[in-house]
Formats: C-alpha cells, sequence, structure tokens
C-alpha cells in the first residue's frame, strides 16, 4: 500500500453451488508477507449504521497494537495514514473499500492510525488485536485535520463519538509527544521478528 507496514489482505476463495469458503486469517501466511508474526491476543467488534465514522485511531507505542481490519457484514471506506516521525510516508494515507463479499482485511501495523466510514446499516467491522486494550494509550486524531486532507466523500454530517469529535490534530500530537518515531516502530517490528 501507500502506507509503509500496512497491508491489503485478499483472501482466495473456494466456491461451489452452496456458496464459498475463505481464510480470512492465517497466522503463518501474514507472517510470511509482512516478515514478522502477528500474535492475536483480543478481536474486537463494531457495529455501527450507514454515516457513522470511526477514527482515527492508533495506540501509543510502547506498548502499540497492530491490527488486520475485515468487515463481516455491510461495507466501509477504511482510511490508514502514517503520523510516524521520521517515516518516508509521513502524512500518507490510503484509501480502501471493504466489505463482507470480497472478504478483503487489512493489516495495520503499530504506529498507524486508521479509521472508517460505514457505507451501509448494520455494518460489522472485525480487528484482529496483536496486543490487549491498556486503557490511557490509545491515540485519537481529527479525521478532519485539514493537514491531512482525507478524502472521506461525505454527502452529509457523519455520526461521531463525542471523543471522535474532539480529538486532537497532528500538530496537537506532534507537539504532545503522542506520536511514535519511525525508527522506534522499525526496532519494534525487530523486536517481534526475534521474538520466540
Amino acid at each position: 500500500m501507500a502506507v509503509p507496514d500496512a497491508y491489503h489482505i485478499t483472501p482466495h476463495k473456494h466456491r461451489d453451488v452452496r456458496g464459498c469458503f475463505y481464510e480470512s486469517f492465517r497466522h503463518d501466511r501474514l507472517a510470511e508477507e509482512i516478515g514478522r508474526p502477528v500474535p492475536v491476543a483480543q478481536v474486537n467488534y463494531s457495529v455501527s449504521r450507514r454515516g457513522v465514522l470511526r477514527g482515527l485511531h492508533g495506540t501509543l507505542l510502547p506498548p502499540g497494537q497492530a491490527k488486520v481490519v475485515s468487515v463481516v457484514r455491510g461495507a466501509v471506506l477504511d482510511i490508514v495514514v502514517d503520523l510516524r516521525i521520521g517515516s518516508p510516508a509521513y502524512g500518507a494515507h490510503e484509501a480502501n473499500w471493504l466489505d463482507a463479499e470480497s472478504g478483503q482485511a487489512l493489516f495495520v501495523a503499530e504506529g498507524l492510525v486508521h479509521g472508517f466510514l460505514a457505507l451501509t446499516d448494520d455494518t460489522c467491522v472485525s480487528y484482529l488485536c496483536s496486543t490487549e486494550f491498556v486503557p490511557g494509550t490509545q491515540l485519537d486524531i481529527d479525521p478532519f485535520d485539514a493537514e491531512l486532507d482525507l478524502p472521506w466523500g461525505l454527502s452529509e454530517p457523519p455520526l461521531m463519538s463525542d471523543k471522535d469529535a474532539s480529538a486532537i490534530s497532528v500538530r496537537q500530537a506532534l507537539e504532545a509527544g503522542l506520536l511514535p518515531r519511525y525508527e522506534d516502530c522499525l526496532a519494534h517490528y525487530r523486536s517481534l521478528r526475534a521474538a520466540p
């Protein structure tokens, strides 16, 4: 993807008269593709009606949290953003359409942020998380920060939580020392490669 350390995952579907079967997550295959293991420590789901915008969300490093994000019902516009200080792609984003029909997923590495706009009612998103939730470590960035200029393509105001609607700008996060350094993220990824 345009954002380093984020990957678009397309499953191979086996179809017959009954429908189809596919693997939504294979630890060994993902590890082979990205060069390190991704343990799954927690699985989350969010259910949203059309027009709900969730994000931009990340996790402070440490502890960091990678995610495999997929849609199990409905469809979303998902946007991943690189806010790792010193990254060659700092400020870059990539927008992806994800839906239940395709079975496609995104891998979002530690240090990146992402959010999504629900495009259908009763959209259910699954998150396979590499670490458990640790209160006080979530990083919330304003999805409408002019510095990012993200392509949400809204025709009406989105539904957002109070927390997301009042999230800080990239500049505020930078000044508060909340954004991870690219080299710290790379060191974290290397440590995961070396882990037994």
